[in-house]
């Protein structure tokens, strides 16, 4: 099936979909100098679109930093009006748990939750995926359609910062974590050390010389890597997608 992926990034989604057999056109992204907002796609011409907006405006991590995510905004508008203007036969967004669901007249519309350690990956990474199809089918990715392979003990991947230890936020909204014997003590927004880029691909389930090469800044590369889909994650909805539609079961 032909793939329009919009927010593509370094690709991380694109690459599950791309494994299960999907063709991918990458759209427009602003780390590549391009903008949605100019973009309108071939009606009629994609089976799917797929797709993360900028999720920094939704993140629980707002409560530290009011301003994240002032400077693109909510740009799920956008991912929806793409949608509406190529009018594939379904479509799937990707963001953070409390982002909201898109909303496209004429498409049957559901939301899941998923960890990336349920489906063979070795991060607790939570996503929410919202499913949307012009069939009425039922969302093909649910815990009934995945094979789960819960990880015993699973990693924590903080986002693009690269912390081996993530923030957790108290009632307050203040930053607090845990030591090495369980007490939780209150520090900074990053506590803990750095991870290396090769740790953080090795998570994401990624080759380790991946971006070794690519022209950025080694904070810009476990920016974007820490900050992207895990590829168990990936590849998991895109055969369930390929599956529930009908295609290559």
């Amino acid at each position: 099936m032909l793939v329009l992926s919009l927010f593509p990034g370094i690709g991380l989604l694109d690459r599950g979909f791309e494994e299960e057999g999907f063709c991918v056109v990458r759209g427009p992204d602003l780390l590549w100098g391009s903008d949605i907002r100019d973009f309108h796609p071939p009606p009629g011409r994609f089976d799917g679109v797929i797709g993360g907006p900028p999720c920094q405006i939704f993140s629980i991590l707002k409560r530290l930093n009011p301003r994240a995510g002032e400077k693109h905004g909510n740009l799920i508008p956008e991912f929806e009006r793409v949608v509406r203007e190529a009018a594939p036969v379904w479509f799937l967004m990707e963001n953070v748990e409390g982002a909201p669901v898109p909303s496209a007249p004429g498409y049957y519309v559901q939301s899941q939750l998923l960890r990336d350690h349920w489906v063979g990956g070795v991060t607790s990474r939570l996503r929410r995926f919202s499913y949307g199809s012009t069939n009425g089918k039922g969302h093909p990715i649910s815990v009934a359609t995945l094979a789960l392979h819960p990880y015993p003990k699973p990693a924590a991947l903080a986002s693009g910062s690269g912390r081996e230890q993530p923030v957790r936020l108290g009632g307050s909204g203040r930053p607090k974590r845990t030591t090495s014997d369980g007490r939780l003590v209150r520090s900074g927004p990053n506590p803990g050390a750095r991870a290396t880029r090769e740790d953080m691909c090795r998570k994401q389930g990624l080759p380790l010389d991946f971006l070794a090469d690519a022209p950025f800044t080694e904070s810009g590369k476990r920016k974007m890597i820490g900050n992207g889909v895990p590829l168990a994650l990936g590849r998991a909805i895109a055969r369930a997608i390929k599956t529930g539609t009908g295609e290559c079961a």
